[in-house]
């Protein structure tokens, strides 16, 4: 299977440990990985702005720098939701019949990390050791638009040494929601306060998600509080071995 990284924009710029991470237990489970040097950003940002023509050209720059590929990978359920469900309705749109044949023909094979091991590899032990008190955060993303479900529980259930702890509303936004963080900013500060007090109320060493988005927006709001609570993505607690120091 020739599997390939969408690591996306943001975790390229900011998160780049995530990407490794996500190879890293790709590798422990014996697949090689590709990272395809000309991915660039989903689209998501413009799509949920209203540039949408503006989007077309990353949706035919996706096609052609993924399009060969049997799966894609992504430690990202935000783009991977936008790749699967908002590029065939821009191809749909502005798109030529070429395109919008390839379009069809990839999404299909662009997965979110956790439904990649769990659906796809058929896995839910991949060798992780994390001695850690971890409560899990399903992004909305994760949570309403690709419908993870358990899927991310389930493979932190089986890292040796971690003790998965429930927070008491983890459907509840954490208020980052892209733009809508900076157009509502008070808005989205009270459903912070929210969140960051439900993750206080855990007392738990590590938070995780499967979008490095809101982990950002969250870990802000306990930095700002001194809370000891760190924020990591899910991948890296995958990756996370015994001999780790951490």
């Amino acid at each position: 299977m020739r599997i390939a990284l969408f690591l996306t924009c943001f975790n390229d710029t900011l998160f780049p440990d995530t990407g490794k991470a996500v190879v890293r237990v790709l590798e422990r489970l014996g697949h090689t990985v590709d990272f395809p040097l000309s991915q660039t950003c989903c689209g998501q940002m413009h799509f949920n702005t209203g540039y949408r023509p503006e989007a077309m050209p990353l949706v035919e720059g996706f096609v052609r720098t993924f399009g060969s590929y049997d799966a894609v990978v992504t430690p990202s359920a935000s783009c991977a939701g936008m790749v699967r469900d908002s590029h065939p309705v821009l191809a749909d749109q502005y798109g030529h019949d070429a395109l919008r044949r390839n379009v069809d023909e990839l999404t299909p094979r662009v997965h979110e990390f956790t439904e990649f091991l769990t659906d796809v590899l058929k896995v839910t032990d991949v060798g992780a050791s994390f001695p850690r008190r971890v409560a899990y955060h399903p992004t909305c993303h994760s949570l309403r638009g690709l419908r993870l479900a358990d899927r991310p529980e389930r493979l932190l259930r089986a890292v040796r040494g971690l003790e998965l702890v429930d927070l008491e509303r983890p459907d509840s936004c954490c208020g980052f929601g892209g733009t809508f963080a900076v157009k509502n900013a008070d808005t989205s500060a009270a459903m912070l306060a929210d969140k960051t007090h439900e993750v206080a109320s855990a007392d738990v060493d590590v938070l995780c998600a499967a979008d490095n988005s809101c982990l950002m927006h969250i870990g802000g709001g306990l930095s700002r509080q001194g809370s000891a609570t760190r924020t990591m993505h899910l991948a890296e607690i995958l990756a996370a071995t015994a001999g780790d120091a951490r």
